[in-house]
């Protein structure tokens, strides 16, 4: 008899170890819950035992509030001497982002990457360079205000992920508020990123609630406008749904195996 393929439970290394306070206990059993139906993406775990980090995709993200956001990072810390443990969580609309949640506490960079080279990729150089802000966050520029996750769970099409922040950089004075518009292709081959400019979270919302024109796109900082990064920013899909206000989506993680489906955040 053939079975489907079922990816194994995290790795979490705390056998032997308790939660440190009947809260933790009660918080990672939350996060946790349904964590038969997370798949890593990618874990790294300290020589000295003291931490273990994960970045997950969770599967039963779909069945939540519409928009849930579908990557949840873990940072687990140990207490070797009393054999106890402690945890922070998060959930994040796209793998930048959790992976700059977990570099920022303590994870090895290449430690963060995806470890399945397999799942959508940046469909151009936009893409991956606007990844990379986000990955990196250079001067904490970036606030998350708010994101959306809309995975209609069908092959007859694709799926996007909006992520509102504040770009506290100069150059965007005038602009401050970025959305940040992945749209992964029916195929879930490739995707494209790119980054909406607006003057307020109102007109953000409201190109979002009407996408009935194409996204205002930031311009490109000096010196990185090359030719192939404009052609690049060719406009993005006009599609309905709210930042925050729309139908969740299913699909497969960026680097896991089976198909799942995927969670949202937030309001604009």
């Amino acid at each position: 008899m053939t079975h489907a393929y079922e990816p194994p439970v995290p790795d979490y290394r705390i056998d032997g170890f308790e939660a440190a306070t009947e809260q933790i206990e009660e918080g990672f059993s939350s996060a946790t819950l349904t964590d038969d139906l997370f798949v890593t993406l990618a874990d790294h775990h300290s020589a000295d035992g003291r931490d273990s980090y994960l970045l997950l995709y969770d599967r039963a993200a779909i069945w939540d509030t519409p928009g849930t956001a579908e990557y949840v990072t873990l940072h687990i810390t140990r207490d070797i001497e009393q054999r106890t443990f402690g945890f922070n969580h998060e959930r994040h609309p796209v793998v930048p982002s959790a992976q700059n949640w977990l570099v920022r506490r303590g994870c090895p960079n290449q430690a963060a990457e995806l470890s399945d080279p397999h799942g959508p990729r940046p469909a151009d150089a936009l893409s991956a360079r606007l990844e990379d802000l986000l990955r990196t966050n250079p001067g904490d520029r970036y606030e998350v205000l708010d994101h959306y996750t809309d995975n209609p769970c069908s092959f007859d099409s694709g799926i996007d992920v909006r992520t509102l922040v504040y770009d506290s950089h100069p150059d965007s004075e005038q602009t401050p508020y970025r959305l940040f518009l992945e749209e992964t292709t029916k195929d879930l081959r490739s995707y494209t990123v790119r980054e909406g400019a607006f003057a307020s979270v109102a007109t953000a919302d409201a190109w979002a609630t009407e996408r009935d024109s194409p996204l205002p796109l930031a311009p490109a900082p000096p010196g990185t406008a090359d030719r192939r990064a404009a052609a690049a920013r060719a406009r993005s899909t006009v599609r309905g749904n709210v930042l925050a206000v729309a139908p969740a989506p299913v699909s497969p993680p960026r680097s896991a195996g089976p198909p799942s489906t995927r969670p949202r955040v937030g309001t604009l």
